[in-house]
């Protein structure tokens, strides 16, 4: 298989190298992802969510990009896809507040109380946390 070494130089079995990413890669994102909130901003939610998708699928990992189209998806009252992106965000970053705080209004919207206080107290905790870091 192309780009896997197999018990080659101390690697366990078996390891995959992910191509270089384009090194413009974020800037195109940033500009879909600019784009879509101007979109948004005009009340243009599905063609903002056209430009947060292409965001995405320039830069994968770019949360921010995440947050614009969970609250636009939310905005839109498509409740269940805004909760898959903001899960998607709490995967790629465990310590988001924002994702869980997004989690928490998303499932209290849907009626889903004890997934809103779940999620609102993964929130409070790590904010409280982050603040802990800053005053240390």
């Amino acid at each position: 298989m192309p780009g896997m070494l197999r018990g080659k130089i101390g690697f366990p079995d078996p390891v995959f190298f992910l191509p270089m990413p384009d090194p413009t890669a974020r800037q195109k994102a940033e500009d879909h992802y600019y784009a879509a909130l101007d979109l948004f901003a005009d009340g243009h939610g599905e063609a903002a969510l056209v430009e947060y998708q292409k965001s995405l699928d320039t830069d994968p990992s770019f949360t921010e990009a995440m947050h614009g189209m969970a609250r636009t998806l939310q905005d839109l009252n498509r409740l269940d896809e805004a909760i898959a992106v903001a899960q998607r965000i709490a995967e790629v970053d465990p310590d988001d507040v924002l994702a869980h705080t997004s989690l928490s209004v998303l499932y209290q919207k849907k009626g889903m109380i004890p997934e809103a206080e779940a999620e609102g107290n993964k929130a409070r905790v790590l904010g409280w946390k982050q603040q802990l870091k800053k005053g240390s």
